[in-house]
C-alpha cells in the first residue's frame, strides 16, 4: 500500500467501527438453503446424494443453474486499489466495502454477494485468477480498481468469461447520470445533440459517462472531457492515455473554466469546488450541474442554489434532491441479466436501464414512497429527475428492461415466456418491512423532530441521541444532570457541545408539568406534592410530560427499567388514544419472510374484546409496511382441539371480530405452526379461512408473547425488530433494556415518525 491513515475518529467513525465487530464481525455470513438436520437429509445434501446433480452438471454444464446457487450468485471482486475516495487501500483494505457492496446486492434484488479481494497489483495475475475462478458464478461485478488498469481488466475478462462482467464504478454511475441526463434535457426542452457538455474527471467512471452519453445521441464534438491538467483536446500529449485520446476534441478550451463558458451541462466525477460561482455564471440557460463528487460535491447546492435560479441539480449525495445513487442500477442490472442466464452485460443492456430509469421517474410516485418525503410531493420536476433507491417499483421496472434488451441482443440462455408472471416474482423478493424501515429514516429527515431521550446519562443513550443528530433525524434532547451528562459524553468520546440537555430538578417548566400531571392523576389517588416529586426526580415522567405540553415531539426510554415499570410510568402522563389499546408490536424479520407479533409487552391476559382490537392495530401496522394482513390468532389449540377453557378467549375474539366486519383476512384459534405453513393448514383444516400463510400473529397472553420474541431475538436466525409501542395519545417508545446504539436510534425515528405533524 502506497500510504497509512492517521487520524482522529469522528462520532460515526466509532459508532461504524463498532457496529462492524459487534457479535459476529462483518456484515455477511452464508446460511444453508436445504436443511440438512437428519442423517438422511446429508445423505442428499452430501455423499453419496450428491453424486447424482454433480453427474448431472458434468454432462451438462448449464443444469449448474438448476442444481447449485450460481444462478442466483455474483462475485464483488476488488484489489482495493482505488476505495471510495480514499485511494489504495489494498485487498484487505477494501473487504468492509466489498462485503458492503455483497449486502445491497442482497437487500435491493435478492441476489447473493459474494466478496473477493486479491492481493495483487499486476493486471495480468488479476485477470487469470478471476478467469479460472468465473465458471462458479452468475456474474462477476468489478469494483474500486484504479484506472486505467480497470478498463483492460473489465475488456479481458469479458473476452474470457462466459458470465456477465461489469466494472461498476464505470458503467453504474453512467447509467443513473444518463437517465438523469435525459429527464433534465425533457425540463429544460432540449436535445442531447443540441447540448454543449463539459465533463469533468477522467477517471473509469467519467468516461463510461462520457460513452454513454454518446450512444445516448451527445455529438462528439460537443462533449468536452476535462482531467486535473485542464481540457482533453486534439494534439494534447501531457497526461495522456488511449482512453482519453479517444475522446480528445478541436478545441481551444484548455482550462475547466474556458470548457464550461456557454455550457448546457456539467458533469463532475472529480473532487470538491472545482467549479466557482464564476463558473456557474458563465453558462449557458437552465444550466444542468450533476456535482458527483462525494462527499462533497465539486460546488455545495447551497452556493449552486444562491448563484443561479434556473439550474437542475444532482449530487451524489442522500440529503439533497435528485441524488445519483449506483445503487439505483447494479443489483436490478444482475437482477434481469441472471434471470436470462445472460452470457454478458452489454451495452443494449446498460441503454436499457438507463432509459427504464428515466421513464420511471415521469410516472405518478405511489403513496408509499411519497409518505416518506413529507411536506414534499415527489413528482417527475426539477427536484425529482430520478427515482428514489427505496422506489419498490425499481424492482421490477428495471430488471425487466436489462432482460428483454439481453434477449434481444442474443445473450439471454433462458428467454423469459411469462413477463406478468416474471414481474410477480421480481416483487415477491423484496421484504416490504425492509423498504418500510428505510422510508421511515427518510420521512424523518424531511420533517426532523424533536425527540427527548429520558436517560441522558447513560453511554448508550448518549452515543444514540449523537447518532441520531449526525444523521439528521432531528434534535435529540438528553434528560439529566449537565454536569453528568458531559462527564458521561467525555467518558464515551462523544462530546457534542450543542446537544441539548434537560435537568428535570431545575427545569423552568417544572411548575406546567406538574399541574398538566396532577389533572391526570388527582382523582387516582395522587396528590399536587406526589406529582411534583415525580415530575422532580423521575426522568420518565418529565419526558412524557415534555411530550404532552408540546416541547418535545417524542419521548425514547428503556435501558434503566423494565418494559412494564417504564410503560407505567409514561402512560400516566400519555394515555392511550380514545377508542384504542395501547400494546407492543414486534417485527420478526427471518430469512423468507416477516412477521408481526401482537402484544408483547403490555396486556397480560388480554380479553376476547383486547384481542380483536390488538387484531385490529396489528393488521393496520401491517398494511402501512405494505403487506396484505394474514391475522392469526394463536392458541395451543387447533379450532378448539383440545376443547381447554384457557383457549375459549381465542376462540371468542375471533367472534367479536365477526361481528366487526374488519376488512382483512383472520382465523383462530390456531398452533403457531398452523398459522405459519399454509401446505400444512390445508391439509389438515381446508375450511381455515387464510388463503396464504400468516404475517400477522395475535399472541393469547402476555407470557407467551414475550417469551416467543425473545427467544427469537436471541437465538438468531431473524433479525427482531422493536416491540414498538402503540396506542398512546402521544408518541413514545420503550427500548429493550440490553438495546444497543442502533436499536435506540431505530426506535427514536419510529417515535419520530409517529409524531403528530
Amino acid at each position: 500500500m502506497s500510504k497509512k491513515y492517521s487520524r482522529e475518529h469522528s462520532a460515526l467513525d466509532l459508532e461504524a467501527l463498532r457496529m462492524h465487530a459487534s457479535g459476529r464481525p462483518g456484515k455477511v455470513s452464508l446460511a444453508p438453503t436445504k436443511p440438512v438436520t437428519t442423517q438422511y437429509q446429508l445423505s442428499l445434501a452430501y455423499s453419496p446424494g450428491v453424486a447424482a446433480p454433480c453427474l448431472e452438471i458434468f454432462d451438462n454444464e448449464v443444469t449448474a443453474y438448476d442444481y447449485t446457487a450460481k444462478g442466483n450468485t455474483v462475485a464483488v471482486i476488488s484489489n482495493g486499489s482505488a476505495v471510495l475516495g480514499l485511494g489504495d487501500l489494498g485487498a484487505l483494505g477494501s473487504k468492509q466495502v466489498m462485503e458492503g457492496k455483497a449486502v445491497l446486492f442482497k437487500r435491493f434484488a435478492d441476489i447473493d454477494g459474494v466478496d473477493i479481494e486479491l492481493d495483487t497489483y499486476d493486471t495480468e495475475e488479476f485477470i487469470n485468477c478471476v478467469r479460472v475462478m468465473s465458471k462458479t458464478w452468475g456474474g462477476i461485478n468489478l469494483e474500486d480498481i484504479k484506472a486505467p488498469e480497470c478498463f483492460i481488466i473489465e475488456q479481458r475478462l469479458r473476452e474470457l468469461c462466459d458470465v456477465p462482467v461489469f466494472h461498476d464504478d464505470q458503467h453504474g454511475t453512467a447509467i443513473i447520470a444518463a437517465a438523469g441526463l435525459l429527464n433534465s434535457a425533457m425540463l429544460t426542452n432540449r436535445k442531447l445533440e443540441d447540448m454543449k457538455i463539459v465533463v469533468n474527471g477522467a477517471g473509469a467512471a467519467a468516461i463510461s459517462c462520457v460513452e454513454l452519453i454518446k450512444r445516448l445521441g451527445g455529438r462528439n464534438e460537443n462533449v468536452i472531457l476535462c482531467d486535473s491538467r485542464g481540457v482533453i483536446y486534439k494534439g494534447r500529449t501531457d497526461g495522456m492515455n488511449q482512453w482519453k485520446s479517444g475522446h480528445a476534441v478541436d478545441t481551444d478550451a484548455r482550462s475547466l473554466a474556458d470548457a464550461m463558458k456557454g455550457a448546457d451541462v456539467f458533469l463532475g466525477v472529480s473532487v470538491r469546488d472545482a467549479v466557482t460561482p464564476e463558473m456557474l455564471k458563465s453558462m449557458g440557460k437552465d444550466p444542468i450541474i450533476f456535482a458527483l463528487a462525494n462527499p462533497n460535491p465539486e460546488i455545495q447546492p447551497e452556493l449552486a442554489h444562491s448563484t443561479r435560479d434556473d439550474i437542475i441539480l444532482a449530487t451524489g449525495r442522500s440529503d439533497y434532491p435528485n441524488q445519483v445513487n449506483n445503487v439505483l442500477g447494479f443489483p436490478y442490472l444482475f437482477r434481469g441479466a441472471l434471470d436470462v442466464r445472460a452470457s454478458a452485460i452489454n451495452d443494449d443492456m446498460k441503454l436499457a436501464a438507463a432509459l427504464a430509469l428515466a421513464d420511471l421517474a415521469r410516472e405518478d410516485v405511489p403513496d408509499e414512497v411519497a409518505e416518506a418525503y413529507q411536506g414534499r410531493r415527489l413528482s417527475f420536476g426539477r427536484e425529482y429527475i430520478i427515482p428514489t433507491p427505496f422506489d419498490p417499483r425499481l424492482i421490477t421496472a428495471i430488471p425487466i428492461a436489462v432482460a428483454k434488451a439481453a434477449m434481444d441482443t442474443g445473450v439471454a440462455r433462458k428467454p423469459i415466456e411469462d413477463w406478468d408472471a416474471y414481474r410477480r416474482q421480481l416483487a415477491s423478493r423484496l421484504d416490504p418491512t425492509l423498504s418500510a424501515m428505510s422510508r421511515v429514516f427518510t420521512a424523518v429527515r424531511s420533517s426532523p423532530k424533536r425527540v427527548a431521550f429520558a436517560e441522558g446519562e447513560e453511554e448508550r443513550t448518549i452515543r444514540a441521541a449523537i447518532a441520531f443528530k449526525d444523521q439528521g433525524l432531528g434534535t435529540p434532547i438528553l434528560i439529566g444532570r449537565e454536569e453528568k451528562v458531559r462527564a458521561a459524553m467525555a467518558a464515551a468520546g462523544r462530546e457534542d457541545p450543542d446537544i441539548e440537555i434537560h435537568n428535570a430538578a431545575r427545569s423552568e417548566r417544572n411548575s406546567a408539568y406538574r399541574d398538566h400531571l396532577y389533572s391526570q392523576l388527582q382523582r387516582k389517588g395522587y396528590l399536587l406534592r406526589d406529582c411534583q416529586r415525580m415530575v422532580n426526580q423521575n426522568r420518565n415522567t418529565f419526558a412524557a410530560c415534555m411530550v404532552a405540553l408540546g416541547d418535545a415531539d417524542a419521548v425514547v426510554t428503556g435501558l434503566t427499567r423494565s418494559f412494564a415499570v417504564c410503560f407505567e410510568e409514561i402512560s400516566a402522563v400519555l394515555p392511550p388514544k380514545e377508542g384504542e389499546t395501547a400494546m407492543g408490536l414486534t417485527t420478526i424479520v427471518a430469512r423468507d419472510r416477516t412477521v408481526l407479533m401482537a402484544d408483547t409487552h403490555v396486556h397480560e391476559v388480554p380479553t376476547p374484546e383486547e384481542l380483536a382490537d390488538i387484531a385490529c392495530s396489528a393488521a393496520n401496522a401491517a398494511k402501512r409496511m405494505g403487506y396484505d394482513p394474514k391475522v392469526a390468532l394463536l392458541s395451543y389449540s387447533n379450532f378448539g382441539n383440545p376443547d381447554w377453557d384457557s383457549a375459549e378467549r381465542v376462540r371468542s375474539a375471533v367472534r367479536v371480530l365477526d361481528s366487526r366486519n374488519v376488512d382483512f383476512e383472520y382465523d383462530g384459534d390456531m398452533t403457531a405452526d398452523v398459522a405459519l405453513d399454509d401446505e400444512l393448514r390445508k391439509r389438515l383444516y381446508p375450511f381455515a379461512r387464510l388463503t396464504g400463510p400468516a404475517n400477522v400473529l395475535v399472541m393469547p397472553a402476555l407470557q407467551s408473547a414475550n417469551i416467543s420474541a425473545k427467544l427469537l431475538k436471541t437465538l438468531g436466525g431473524t433479525n427482531v425488530i422493536g416491540p414498538s409501542l402503540m396506542g398512546l395519545a402521544k408518541s413514545a417508545q420503550i427500548v429493550p433494556m440490553g438495546a444497543t446504539v442502533s436499536e435506540i436510534v431505530n426506535l427514536a425515528a419510529l417515535a419520530a415518525h409517529a409524531a403528530e405533524v
